[in-house]
């Protein structure tokens, strides 16, 4: 077995330890209600309200919406070949394809892995555009741990470009963060490595860390705050964040459920610069910062807890294991190179995929169970984009 499959498959144990198994969770129904709003969400959750309750997920034929019907049933015929449970495409606000396999259909929520980070990233917009913090200020404004220490001049923009610098090791990001009782203490209590801005690396721990930061600025729980700022106004009822062992932390790197029917409606919220069925739900300013251009220049596929397609130096979750501090590049290029550029994704662990081409308000979803022996094909960001470049018909 591969260095890079073990890794995985210790990731996947440690999920499956803490409860985070595939297809596993709770039932949705029978979760608590989420708390009330505060006061500088209440304005934003009424007015999408009524958006929330008139909007139904309508059909629209492929060739209507230009795409090949034969080539989706293709391509998704190919998709359910790779452990695939659900693949749903998208074109402004209408389904243009839907599949289901393995026993689940619109309402079977299931682990989707590092897809959490593109929802953490876009709890931190939501949080800004409120006024509770500002990425470009220190993260010790908000963990005062960090205060007086290495880690006080890392800012909230670090955190959420991976180039923080806080300190990264296989052990620490796939088997001490996994099983810790309170990851977001055990998170902020790692070593700051290197400068910020230095050294870019796929952190776990340090994405975890914006646990701290947004329970401390809104005042709730991350996971409550994800509730009414953004799962409510979407209409995400089969979505919710998980927490930790002793529930002291809401997990920001990994652990959210949700369905393909859920991340499409996120995906639309992007494909169409902030709003939602009319409404405004998240600022344009912010889809332009987090999925517009590289956060950094250490990796150009990498902006703000999204994967890009632009060209420039590449670097993958796992390319760089043992981090010196060098900008040494591993690969220059684009993730999917026949893929327009600005198309963007949230990616996860087994190949967990929400794809956006803004051009054509596309979203393509697709979710599957990782598979840990090696024998079935893998789907990636670039399956994904197959589906713009060779079923949708005159998208440029």
């Amino acid at each position: 077995m591969s260095s890079r499959l073990r890794l995985l498959t210790a990731l996947l144990a440690g999920l499956l330890l803490s409860g985070c198994a595939p297809g596993g969770g709770e039932d949705p129904a029978a979760r608590p209600d989420p708390a009330e709003p505060t006061t500088g969400a209440t304005q934003a959750t009424e007015a999408t309200d009524a958006a929330r309750e008139s909007f139904v997920w309508r059909r629209q034929a492929p060739r209507r919406a230009g795409f090949s019907a034969a080539v989706l049933e293709s391509l998704a015929a190919e998709a359910a070949t790779t452990g695939s449970t659900c693949l749903l495409v998208a074109r402004r606000g209408r389904i243009v394809g839907e599949w289901y396999w393995q026993d689940t259909d619109e309402r079977t929520a299931q682990e989707v892995y590092s897809v959490t980070k593109s929802v953490t990233s876009t709890l931190v917009g939501l949080a800004q555009a409120e006024g509770l913090l500002d990425i470009d200020q220190p993260a010790a404004k908000q963990v005062r741990q960090w205060r007086g220490t290495a880690s006080a001049g890392v800012t909230v923009r670090n955190l959420l470009a991976n180039d923080s610098g806080r300190e990264w090791s296989t052990e620490s990001d796939y088997t001490g963060l996994i099983r810790a009782r309170d990851r977001t203490a055990y998170a902020v209590g790692l070593e700051q490595q290197f400068e910020p801005g230095t050294t870019w690396a796929y952190n776990n721990a340090a994405i975890q860390t914006l646990d701290a930061v947004l329970s401390t600025a809104a005042g709730k729980t991350t996971a409550e705050y994800a509730s009414t700022r953004l799962f409510e106004p979407l209409g995400m009822d089969d979505t919710r964040m998980t927490g930790d062992a002793a529930g002291a932390s809401t997990s920001t790197a990994f652990g959210l459920n949700s369905t393909c029917r859920d991340l499409a409606r996120f995906g639309t919220l992007f494909a169409q610069r902030g709003e939602w069925d009319g409404e405004r739900v998240l600022p344009a300013a912010w889809v332009d910062e987090a999925v517009g251009a590289p956060s950094q220049g250490l990796n150009a596929a990498y902006g703000l807890l999204w994967w890009l397609n632009r060209e420039g130096p590449l670097r993958g979750p796992l390319d760089q294991t043992d981090l010196t501090g060098s900008p040494e590049v591993v690969r220059v290029g684009r993730l999917a190179p026949g893929a327009p550029e600005d198309v963007f994704a949230a990616q996860g662990f087994g190949g967990q995929v929400v794809l956006v081409d803004p051009a054509s308000e596309t979203v393509v979803v697709r979710l599957g169970v990782p598979d840990l022996t090696g024998e079935t094909a893998s789907y990636s960001f670039v399956d994904a984009a197959r589906v713009v470049t060779q079923a949708r018909r005159g998208a440029r």
